[in-house]
């Protein structure tokens, strides 16, 4: 170990918490470090049940070092980390995590006697997904780490009911922030990543029973949750919900270049101009905010909650025409990208029908 950073956690069975800073095989790897005063058991969603814990963690590895978990195997990895830790295997239990605790977001909500502190790190650039949409293949470090500290002893049906409350509330704040799904982001926003797991200690104190929506606890872990993942995805990829329609469309994958119809020979020779006229008219807050809506009418049909569409196409005429600066008789398709929604592809062929025309 070459030095530590501590952490300021205030709860009367924790004796230390700290992120400690190794050297594995040249990589610098950082370790987040709960010791508890006295033995306590957790629920694991990486290891399940585990009974007589006097540690808990999160540990971080660079990306160059995902080979070796791969190589090696998680077990192997595990003894490996805890060896250089000082730990136990026996008597510690660690998540791993692809995001650097460096990043770590510590949120801490109240309600009168009762406590919860959520200490998340998060990182959803590379492998965010929508379950039940997006396939699994293959296994990588988790990316949205969770570890729940209360201030109360927790009973075993409260804790694994807790990651429930968790679970729902950090896909709240990516639903909300419009996380896209690594690999299907024109379509699906994502509900978590492939590799997220969550740690939940029993506490010490008065005993609690139930951590659901309806509870005071569950209430306190939902909001720490919530608002711990936005910090937490905020400082490992700079990400707020409040970023501009460039950054959303770049989300989706959507390229102005590749976005412009081959076909269309004279709009092909003009191509660069047209890309640039268009990320003008989207300075503009009216239209950006037209596209921007467009995001969240798609999702919502891409799901099936409505259908007609006529609405909608009546917005897009009125949309190129006020750009256009005149009447259009019939907008021509200038999309030569597969694989568009049909909203997204309604309201983008209409920005690009407007500059289109404008120039005629």
């Amino acid at each position: 170990m070459s030095n530590s950073r501590d952490l300021d956690i205030g709860l009367s069975y924790i004796e230390n918490a700290c992120i400690v800073y190794s050297n594995i095989h040249d990589f610098i790897t950082k370790t987040l470090i709960i010791d508890f005063k006295d033995s306590l058991s957790v629920v694991s969603t990486l290891e399940g049940q585990r009974e007589g814990i006097k540690t808990i963690g999160n540990h971080y590895s660079p990306s160059p070092f995902w080979n070796t978990y791969k190589k090696l195997g998680l077990k192997d990895v595990r003894a490996w980390i805890y060896q250089t830790i000082d730990k136990s295997e026996e008597t510690a239990s660690f998540l791993f995590t692809g995001a650097d605790v460096d990043n770590l977001s510590i949120k801490q909500f109240r309600y009168k006697d009762i406590e919860i502190y959520a200490l998340i790190s998060a990182d959803i650039k590379s492998n965010a997904i929508r379950m039940s949409k997006d396939t699994g293949d293959y296994y990588e470090p988790g990316t949205i780490n969770i570890i729940l500290l209360p201030n109360v002893k927790l009973t075993h049906r409260a804790m694994t009911r807790a990651i429930i409350s968790a679970t729902e509330a950090k896909t709240a704040a990516l639903l909300d922030m419009d996380i896209r799904s690594s690999y299907t982001s024109r379509f699906h926003g994502a509900t978590g990543t492939g590799t997220d797991n969550i740690i939940v200690a029993q506490g010490d104190g008065i005993q609690i029973d139930m951590t659901g929506g309806h509870t005071k606890m569950g209430e306190l872990v939902a909001k720490a949750v919530y608002e711990g993942v936005k910090e937490a995805v905020y400082k490992q990829n700079n990400i707020i919900a409040e970023r501009n329609v460039f950054q959303r469309l770049k989300e989706r994958k959507i390229n102005m270049l590749e976005l412009i119809s081959k076909e269309n020979n004279e709009c092909s020779k003009n191509k660069n101009d047209l890309v640039d006229a268009v990320e003008k008219i989207l300075l503009d807050s009216r239209y950006a905010g037209f596209v921007q809506s467009s995001f969240a009418v798609s999702d919502e049909y891409e799901k099936g909650l409505f259908t007609d569409l006529a609405a909608y196409e009546l917005w897009c005429e009125k949309i190129v025409e006020e750009i256009a600066g005149r009447e259009i008789a019939g907008k021509i398709d200038l999309i030569a990208m597969d694989n568009l929604p049909v909203v997204l592809r309604m309201a983008l062929n209409s920005i690009l029908n407007g500059v289109y025309y404008r120039s005629r």
